[in-house]
C-alpha cells in the first residue's frame, strides 16, 4: 500500500483530497491529512477508512521528519516559503513530492540532489502555474510539429465570481488568498513585445490593461504579471518576439483598484499608528489632505479625479463601506492589512456562491509562409463555497500528478514543472472528465 501525506487542508485542497479518497481503494493508497488545525484535517478526512487526520506543525522538525519518512509521497499545500524544508527531508528519505507552487531558486538548487536520491519533485502543477503550462505546451508542441514558428504568446488567468453569483459593483469576490490579491503586482512587471523589452511600474500597472472577449462570457480586462520573461526558457521560446502573462478581472475593476494603489492603501511596508482604534473613514481620510470644510467623500473624489458623473465608479467605493465609521480593530496593522480586512467583509463567497476560473491563451505563429492565430480558452465554475473552481483547478492536477508518479507513469527523477508531452497529455485528458477543458479556435491574425 502506498502512503500519501497531504500537508495543509486549506480552502484549495477540497477537490484534491476528495480525489485521493475516492481513488484510494482502487489505487491501494492510504492518505494522511495533516494541518495545524486538527478540525480542518478531520473535516477533510471525513471518517474515510483509508485516511487519517492529524494536527501538525511543519516547523516541528522532529515530527516533520518522522511523518515524511513514513510516507511514499508528500503533497505540500503549504505557503510557498515553507516548501524547502519539506523538500530537503524528501530528498533525505528518498520520498517523492508534489506542490502547486512556483519553483523557487532554492527549489531549483535541489535538482541534482533530487536526481541522486532518485525522487521526483513536481512543482507548478496547480492552475496558474499548472494548467496554463499543460494547455500552452500542448498547443506550442502542435505548432512545432507542423514546423510553425511562434511570433507571440499571451496568456491570462483570473479567479473570479461566476455570473450567477456576481451581485456587487466590483464584479469580484475573493476566491483565493486575499492577501495575495491586495499585494498583487507590487514591483515592476516586465515582458517582451515585438522584440522590445517592456516594463510597467506598480503605480501604472492597473491602467495598462488589455480587453479580452471570451465567447459566452463577455469581456474581461487583463493586467500584466510580474515577470513574463522567465517563461521563454521554460517553454523553449528563447527567441519569441512577444511573451506576455497577465491576470484577468471584469472591466472596470482595474481602474477602481488603481485608486487604492494611488491612495497608498495597498502599502505593506509600514505600520499605521493606533490602527486598532481607527475607523474605515479615518483610514481613508489619513491619506487625504486636511480640509476642515470638505467631507472625506468630497476630498476622495477630488484627489482621485472622480467626476460627478462617474456614478458607477464612486458607487464601488461607497458599496465597500470605506467611508463608514466602522471600527477596524486591528493592532499594529499596515495599510494593506487594513484594506484586506475591510475587503474581506464585502468580497467573501457566501455558502451558495459559485466562483469561476477563466484562462485564455493567444498564439500567433507563422506556418507555410502565412501568419495564423489560435485562441484557447477555459472556463470552470465551482459547485459551492467548498468545492470551488479554484479548488478544482488547483487540486485535481496535483492529485492526478500524484497518481502518475506513484504508478510510475512519471518516472524521471529531479525537480520538474509539467511541460513534457508525457505529463500534459494524460493530465489534460483526465481533467476533461471533470469539466476542465479548452476550446480552441483559429482567428484572423492581429498585429500590434
Amino acid at each position: 500500500m502506498k502512503k500519501i501525506l497531504v500537508i495543509g487542508a486549506g480552502r484549495s485542497t477540497s477537490s484534491l483530497i476528495q480525489y485521493l479518497l475516492f481513488n484510494a481503494e482502487n489505487e491501494n493508497w492510504f492518505v494522511t491529512i495533516a494541518d495545524r488545525s486538527k478540525e480542518l484535517a478531520f473535516e477533510a478526512a471525513n471518517e474515510h477508512n483509508l485516511a487519517k487526520a492529524i494536527a501538525f506543525d511543519v516547523n516541528n522538525e522532529e515530527e516533520r521528519i518522522r511523518l515524511i519518512d513514513e510516507h511514499d509521497l508528500i503533497i505540500s499545500m503549504l505557503p510557498a516559503h515553507m516548501h524547502i524544508s519539506v523538500a530537503k527531508d524528501c530528498i533525505r528519505f528518498k520520498k517523492h513530492m508534489v506542490t502547486a507552487s512556483y519553483v523557487s531558486k532554492e527549489m531549483k538548487a535541489l535538482a541534482n540532489e533530487a536526481k541522486e536520491a532518485g525522487i521526483i519533485i513536481m512543482n507548478e502543477i496547480g492552475v496558474d502555474p499548472g494548467i496554463d503550462h499543460l494547455s500552452a505546451m500542448r498547443v506550442i508542441d502542435h505548432i512545432r510539429e507542423k514546423n510553425g514558428a511562434l511570433e507571440a504568446f499571451e496568456t491570462f488567468t483570473g479567479g473570479l465570481v461566476a455570473p450567477e453569483s456576481d451581485n456587487n459593483p466590483w464584479n469580484y469576490k475573493f476566491t483565493w488568498n486575499p492577501r495575495n490579491v491586495v499585494l498583487a503586482g507590487q514591483g515592476t512587471c516586465k515582458f517582451i513585445q515585438n522584440g522590445k523589452y517592456k516594463y510597467i511600474p506598480y503605480h501604472k500597472l492597473f491602467r495598462r490593461t488589455e480587453i479580452i472577449d471570451i465567447d459566452g462570457y463577455g469581456k474581461f480586462e487583463g493586467y500584466a504579471n510580474r515577470d513574463s520573461l522567465q517563461y521563454r526558457e521554460i517553454y523553449g521560446l528563447h527567441d519569441i518576439p512577444t511573451m506576455y502573462r497577465g491576470t484577468l478581472r471584469r472591466p472596470g475593476f482595474c481602474k477602481a483598484w488603481n485608486m487604492f494603489v494611488q491612495l497608498g492603501a495597498t502599502d505593506d511596508s509600514y505600520i499605521m499608528d493606533d490602527s486598532e482604534n481607527m475607523t474605515n473613514r479615518e483610514f481613508i481620510n489619513s491619506f487625504l489632505a486636511y480640509n476642515e470644510t470638505d467631507s472625506v467623500e468630497l476630498k476622495f473624489k477630488h484627489y482621485m479625479n472622480i467626476r460627478q458623473d462617474d456614478i458607477g465608479l464612486f458607487e464601488k467605493f461607497e458599496w465597500l463601506g470605506i467611508f463608514e465609521n466602522t471600527k477596524i480593530g486591528l493592532k499594529e496593522a499596515t495599510p494593506a492589512q487594513i484594506l484586506q480586512h475591510m475587503l474581506e467583509q464585502k468580497w467573501k463567497l457566501e455558502p451558495e456562491d459559485k466562483d469561476m476560473i477563466v484562462m485564455w491563451h493567444r498564439f500567433l505563429f507563422k506556418s507555410e509562409g502565412a501568419f495564423k492565430e489560435i485562441h484557447s480558452s477555459m472556463v470552470v465554475k465551482g459547485d459551492d463555497q467548498k468545492y470551488t473552481a479554484m479548488a478544482k483547478t488547483v487540486g485535481l492536477p496535483v492529485a492526478i500528478a500524484t497518481k502518475m508518479i506513484l504508478n510510475g507513469t512519471i518516472s524521471t527523477p529531479g525537480v520538474h514543472v509539467p511541460i513534457s508531452k508525457e505529463i500534459y497529455n494524460p493530465i489534460l485528458d483526465e481533467l476533461e472528465n471533470y469539466g476542465i477543458n479548452f476550446i480552441e479556435k483559429e482567428v484572423e491574425p492581429r498585429f500590434y
